[in-house]
């Protein structure tokens, strides 16, 4: 065996040269502009149902609501359309849910009085 001398030259071999086409990033569009209508949109919106309410208990989940169907309505193509009737089903969900939840409390205070 041969004892390799720290100074001993090893020939070496490429390949040919690789190169490697970089293509032009595509453009992003830019949502800022949609972002901040849809945010308009859905302030009016909650503010013209807030203010159509009776109830304030129903101002929490109504602006759940409002924030749900944003996030819904941003990830399709169209949110400035599809937010408005997005908002209008979740907002019927809300204000059925705390008219149930107003039952059941009522029910539960009154089995609390006749125990």
């Amino acid at each position: 065996m041969k004892r390799f001398e720290q100074n001993q030259r090893i020939s070496t071999r490429f390949g040919a040269r690789t190169r490697f086409a970089v293509l032009p990033k595509p453009a992003a569009p830019f949502r800022g502009a949609q972002e901040a209508e849809l945010e308009r949109l859905k302030a009016r919106l909650l503010q013209e149902a807030i203010g159509q309410t009776v109830d304030p208990e129903l101002n929490a989940p109504l602006r759940r609501a409002a924030n749900e169907a944003a996030a819904l309505a941003w990830a399709t193509s169209y949110p400035l359309l599809i937010f408005p009737t997005l908002f209008d089903e979740k907002a019927q969900s809300a204000a059925r849910q705390a008219a149930r939840q107003a039952e059941i409390r009522q029910e539960s205070l009154a089995w609390l009085e006749a125990g």
